[in-house]
């Protein structure tokens, strides 16, 4: 990437540059006035037999959808094995993510468990001390299904000083959105039976880096889950097999994967994760703990970098919302950089603390286009600025970083990551 680009990618546009929307067009959709070959014409896949049914025993997309793919930031890290990989938002709809694409986060590598040898305890402040091999933990009475999003808290954490990433794999793709499978916490505390003085737990994963995060003990007796399955089948390795923990609308690096142990106590463990990480280094060098919630956001998948627009006229714009405060009532949309919005449309289901799909129809003639999305939740919530997040917390952070997204649609159709001002 040469300076110019890079620079290029850093600019702070001028509203008063910018056009203020796309104007209405007469549709251009396709027409069958002049015969294309592709319809009228026997195509080759039409004339052999394909695959039999078990050629590819696990299903695999189609090899033409090349860009639904989890990707790298190679330099992000020193190590893979303490890494990031991104879900490619831009390349998907609706709203439950596909297992095979679920965002990767290792602090210690991909743990390899057998799970006839695994086990999960719940220790400290109880009455009875409690192991459990994979097959009690699937006999506990009171399995659910819930549909939940799963965000790292350094989603969008390269943005807090400009605009870095050009693409919102990479801005934004640090999130998931599946349904898992699971038995709540609840039932194994009160299977142990919880201390009077008991007020937090601590969570500890079975991977090299031994993941331990301290909980209210009142989040974990409310809606956190022991979860085995998500999206219909096990767990994969990478995000837990055979047991991992669900924490609802509160920050990733707190679902602990690979889950071998819960201890209740009486005060936080200040471990590694919620000290010197996890937290929010403010201007002024203090720092915001115990920042466990994921405040309302959204992002506009398409158009974006890594979704162009290609054709004039009729189009529509697709993005995702999801708050940790509840579920999303409503997506604002701006085509002008914020000057004005309409709202968008949602649709497919809306659950609390899950991600919501949301479209703008709209023609355009190959204007400017300045691209924006503002999520509100039922909590009464409304996604900030980034300027409005930098006025309270600086730009010092890595974390927790909601602000409203800018695309830059060019006249061509192409894309860039921009901040208005």
């Amino acid at each position: 990437m040469s300076d110019v680009q890079a620079f290029s990618r850093r600019r702070v546009l001028n509203l008063g540059l910018a056009g203020a929307g796309a104007a209405a067009l007469a549709p251009t959709l396709a027409s069958a006035q002049t015969p294309d070959p592709l319809i009228v014409e026997r195509q080759e896949w039409t004339q052999y037999l394909g695959d039999g049914v078990n050629a590819k025993p696990y299903g695999v997309p189609s090899k033409f959808e090349k860009d639904v793919v989890r990707r790298e930031v190679e330099w992000l890290t020193a190590s893979r094995q303490s890494s990031v990989s991104f879900t490619p938002l831009h390349a998907l709809d609706g709203v439950i993510t596909p297992n095979g694409l679920c965002f990767v986060r290792h602090h210690g590598g991909e743990a390899e468990i057998d799970p006839a040898k695994h086990r999960f305890m719940i220790n400290g402040m109880v009455d009875k001390p409690l192991v459990f091999t994979m097959e009690d933990v699937k006999r506990m009475p009171g399995r659910v299904n819930r549909v939940y999003f799963l965000e790292c808290a350094a989603n969008s954490g390269m943005e807090w000083r400009g605009s870095q990433l050009n693409g919102c794999q990479f801005t934004h793709g640090m999130i998931h959105n599946v349904v898992y499978t699971g038995v709540p916490l609840k039932a194994f505390l009160n299977e142990a039976g919880v201390s009077a003085k008991g007020k937090w737990v601590l969570a500890e994963g079975a991977d090299a880096s031994a993941m331990t995060r301290s909980i209210p003990l009142e989040k974990a007796m409310d809606d956190c889950l022991v979860a085995w399955a998500m999206n219909g089948e096990a767990l994969r390795p990478e995000q837990g097999y055979p047991l991992r923990l669900v924490v609802p609308g509160w920050e990733g690096n707190m679902w602990i994967k690979w889950l071998r142990r819960v201890e209740v106590g009486d005060q936080p463990w200040a471990q590694r994760e919620e000290t010197s990480k996890y937290t929010d280094l403010l201007a002024d060098g203090r720092s915001r703990q115990h920042t466990f919630l994921m405040d309302a956001k959204s992002v506009v998948t398409n158009p974006s970098p890594q979704a162009p627009l290609t054709s004039k006229g009729p189009n529509v714009l697709s993005g995702a919302a999801w708050s940790g405060r509840g579920a999303i009532k409503r997506v604002d949309v701006s085509m002008d950089g914020g000057r004005n919005w309409r709202t968008a449309r949602i649709e497919g289901p809306t659950f609390p603390r899950a991600m919501a799909r949301f479209y703008v129809d709209f023609d355009w003639n190959g204007q400017e286009l300045l691209l924006q999305s503002r999520a509100m939740d039922d909590s009464g919530y409304v996604q900030p600025t980034k300027n409005e997040l930098r006025k309270f917390r600086g730009t010092n952070s890595i974390y927790h970083n909601n602000g409203i997204q800018t695309w830059l649609v060019r006249p061509d159709g192409s894309a860039e990551n921009v901040e208005v001002g």
